[in-house]
């Protein structure tokens, strides 16, 4: 089959609905795949990834996350022309293209609508949106969700489950399988902090990830750990304000790292906080990523969202009730896996375990296909 994927941006641009986008196009060879996407620059390119073809359109401007262009219809069409494709694969949220599809979509090609997440940041111009997301909904001939949680807690897909089909999304396995020199690796990570157990947290700084309530949880947390924070954004520096603030020498921010030290990080940790609170953490990969590497998370209950899908509570990790006050009940999450060195083995071995046989790219790839088959 002829495939044509839509991503808001592709591959060398680093993000969570891109890199599935990427496995989806070079992982499945029996497939002629190609992308449109924005560039972001002012100029339309087509070039090649791994013998992919990705057309990317100018971008003109950026309005609440989203990318506007004027030579996106035009582009579009070209895309289809050229590439002829049985199935054109849409991945949402992304509602400017969608206003352009509807122009240029052939009657015959299939639409596989790629459902990663509701609109909920940019709720105030959800109106204007609105009537193109019905439209999308309407003209799929398969809507594809990541856990079987989204698609019960979507509000825009409850007349349409009959449509649904769950995919999960993926991790690449292979960037988390320990290598030669690892183990020093680790060992020197664990040094750095005079061998206390490390409470680890990888991820964009935004307000959805909740990362005050991991620096708040600090002032209540008896064991004597320390709390590393990974990443970088928009909140660093108020984060960093907030941590200062409370005085604490416990917190440590260690910013981006590379593949190889985010791994055995990773491997170093004792627990993986993951404290994201809305809807907008609709799967969890870099959760999925800590698992693999036997590393049990605290993860707080959202409601429609697959974080509590790839984190079982009781099995995998703990579940946190978003009930009371958020910051001491996570931080007496976070003390008991850290105290409770028999009840963390067990967990960290069941989140490996779960991740291995439910969240590789090879799990995505053999559902997506089976999608493709029935279309």
């Amino acid at each position: 089959m002829r495939i044509l994927h839509i991503s808001k941006y592709y591959f060398p641009y680093l993000g969570g609905v891109e890199s599935i986008c990427k496995y989806l196009v070079e992982r499945m060879p029996k497939h002629i795949t190609s992308v449109v996407c924005f560039n972001n620059q002012r100029e339309n390119a087509v070039d090649e990834i791994n013998g992919h073809r990705i057309y990317r359109i100018a971008t003109f401007v950026n309005i609440a996350r989203q990318a506007l262009s004027l030579s996106y219809k035009n582009g579009l069409r070209w895309a289809i022309l050229t590439e002829k494709p049985d199935v054109i694969q849409f991945h949402w949220a992304n509602p400017f293209p969608a206003i352009l599809l509807r122009l240029v979509m052939p009657k015959d090609v299939k639409l596989v609508l790629h459902w990663h997440m509701d609109i909920i940041r940019q709720w105030y111009l959800y109106w204007v949106v609105r009537p193109w997301e019905k439209w999308i909904i309407k003209r799929a001939d398969c809507i594809v969700v990541t856990s079987p949680q989204y698609r019960d807690g979507s509000k825009p897909l409850q007349k349409v489950k009959e449509k649904i089909r769950i995919v999960p999304n993926a991790i690449d396995e292979k960037l988390f399988e320990l290598r030669i020199g690892d183990k020093e690796r680790i060992q020197e990570i664990r040094a750095l902090y005079n061998g206390k157990p490390i409470v680890f947290f990888m991820g964009r700084h935004t307000k959805y990830k909740g990362l005050p309530h991991l620096i708040e949880a600090e002032q209540y947390m008896k064991s004597d750990c320390v709390i590393v924070i990974g990443g970088k954004g928009p909140l660093t520096k108020r984060l960093k304000a907030l941590a200062k603030k409370r005085n604490s020498a416990r917190i440590h921010f260690v910013g981006r790292l590379s593949e190889d030290d985010l791994r055995c990080y990773l491997y170093a940790a004792s627990v993986f906080a993951f404290p994201s609170v809305t809807k907008n953490e609709a799967f969890g990969v870099a959760l999925a990523e800590a698992m693999y590497c036997y590393t049990p998370a605290v993860t707080f209950t959202i409601e429609g969202s697959g974080v509590n899908w790839v984190n079982l509570n009781g099995i995998t990790g703990i579940e946190v009730s978003q009930k009371g006050n958020l910051n001491q009940v996570y931080a007496e999450a976070l003390d008991k896996l850290v105290r409770d060195t028999s009840l963390q083995k067990e967990y960290s071995k069941a989140a490996h375990k779960r991740v291995a046989e439910n969240f590789l790219i090879g799990h995505m790839v053999d559902a997506m296909e089976k999608v493709y088959q029935e279309l």
